[in-house]
């Protein structure tokens, strides 16, 4: 039986949230294909407060320039602070063309970690974008999977 009593959210600000973007490397991009949503990790850079990032030519990009509006979200865990959080943003994904704005993006050194052509950049421009905070419930050593990063309280 859990006794313990929820814990509070804390709301994020805007610069709060922007900061924890701009400290993440990967990130989850939400879009509807063929009707049902589908869910791509992808490697980003903020780029005058937009989130930009590369793909090839294929579903993803299909459903992001097609899909309207899309989300964006990434999460993380403090072990040091126990704390964990998550940021989403929602808005539109626009095909990036100009060469000046593709080599701006690449000068905040995008670079996709999986391999293959990603000649294709897209830009999604928030119009909403929210964030919380909150502490994690302590694990129990003997009821918590292993690879629960909360286990390193215990280590």
């Amino acid at each position: 039986m859990n006794t313990m009593t929820p814990q509070p959210d804390h709301s994020l600000s805007i610069d709060q949230c922007w900061a924890l973007l701009d400290a993440e490397p990967v990130g989850r991009v939400a879009l509807i294909v063929d009707s049902h949503p589908e869910i791509f990790p992808v490697n980003f850079v903020l780029e005058r407060r937009t989130i930009v990032f590369r793909t090839s030519g294929g579903t993803k990009l299909w459903g992001a320039i097609t899909a309207k509006p899309v989300a964006f979200e990434i999460d993380g865990y403090d072990a040091h602070e126990q704390t964990a959080w998550s940021v989403m943003a929602r808005g539109e994904a626009e095909l990036i063309d100009g060469q000046a704005e593709k080599d701006a993006a690449d000068a905040l050194l995008l670079e996709p970690w999986q391999p293959g052509e990603k000649n294709f950049y897209v830009r999604v421009a928030p119009r909403a974008l929210t964030g919380r905070r909150f502490k994690v419930n302590a694990p129990d050593l003997w009821k918590t999977r292993l690879s629960d990063p909360r286990r390193s309280v215990f280590e």
